[in-house]
């Protein structure tokens, strides 16, 4: 059956703790501006938390669910939702999912279609729905993710639709890939009339990407140097030495000097060192791997020079960072 012959379409969210507020609700709010348009309530929705118990987004709101996991399990054959949207947040890499997981698994051998809003393409890939697909994930979690999940085609993407699963960058590229969704459904004039709705200039390309490009987020202009930037953050595991650079960019080492001390008012050194610790930051708070995979993921030639060249940038070494962490976490789930 198309969907354009179906009456209607059921969709499920699964919020999991400390869920993106925003990726949920630009998710949601387009398929009621759909129906609004459409005169009908083609697009139903049901909300699930795994206890049944309301759930909160990591902006501490909380949001009452329909049912609970145990109970979407008994919607079988033609009950089954068309899509079950998971949405998570911060911390997901901690999350407890083994009762998610094999549901997610029997759907998806069932012909339901799954998807996942913000970090959630992380309990995709744990669930072994990613092997081999593209799949689009918030870019802070991009480095941990694509070190845990190496069988998955990860991209900084707004979103990637991959043999029935959906995955998004979670912040407002939600609202994309429901736009998309709908003009599979209705078409592109039902899309229109939605984004003039929700205020929204255009309906963004799926490839478009998630973060301001390098001029506007540096205030740098100089073309040369953001091409030097850009070989930079592509070569943190195995760092390019200074002749390799100016070899890229016809320049000297000198003019290379000059091009960071007047537009970033450091070394070149210096700043490829920030980047790769930055690097090493998200994937030690993010990940579980150990900090000697941490320094070699992030071209360190060994975990004594990486920890200390952590502690000078960050004030504590990684292993009390990682601590920090923990300690957070058990706070925030008593």
């Amino acid at each position: 059956m198309t969907h354009q012959s179906r009456q209607s379409r059921t969709i499920v969210f699964l919020l999991l703790p400390n869920f993106s507020m925003i990726a949920f609700a630009t998710a949601i709010e387009p398929l009621r501006l759909a129906n609004r348009h459409l005169g009908k309530p083609y697009y139903k929705w049901r909300i699930a938390s795994e206890s049944g118990a309301p759930e909160t987004a990591s902006n501490g709101c909380t949001i009452a669910v329909n049912g609970s996991l145990a109970e979407e399990r008994r919607f079988t054959g033609p009950d089954r939702p068309d899509l079950v949207l998971v949405c998570t947040g911060i911390g997901v890499e901690v999350l407890d999912t083994r009762h998610v997981r094999p549901w997610l698994r029997q759907l998806h051998t069932a012909g339901v279609k799954i998807g996942g809003l913000c970090t959630a393409a992380w309990v995709l890939a744990d669930a072994g729905l990613l092997d081999g697909k593209r799949c689009a994930i918030h870019w802070e979690s991009l480095p941990s993710f694509s070190e845990k999940f190496p069988e998955a085609n990860v991209f900084a993407d707004l979103f990637e639709v991959d043999q029935g699963i959906y995955t998004c960058a979670g912040g407002t590229a939600a609202l994309d890939m429901m736009f998309s969704l709908i003009n599979e459904d209705h078409g592109e004039s039902v899309v229109n009339r939605i984004c003039e709705q929700c205020l929204a200039d255009r309906v963004r390309n799926p490839h478009d990407r998630q973060r301001l490009p390098l001029r506007a987020r540096l205030g740098v202009h100089n073309t040369k140097l953001l091409f030097i930037i850009e070989l930079m953050e592509a070569n943190i595991d195995d760092p390019l030495s200074l002749v390799d650079i100016a070899g890229y960019v016809g320049l000297s080492r000198r003019q290379i000097e000059r091009l960071f001390r007047t537009g970033l008012g450091m070394s070149p050194a210096r700043y490829y060192l920030e980047i790769r610790l930055d690097r090493a930051r998200h994937l030690l708070l993010q990940s579980n791997m150990a900090i000697v995979d941490v320094a070699i993921a992030c071209g360190f030639v060994s975990a004594s020079h990486f920890s200390k060249c952590f502690r000078e940038m960050y004030g504590m070494s990684p292993l009390a960072a990682r601590m920090e962490r923990d300690a957070a976490q058990m706070a925030a789930a008593e």
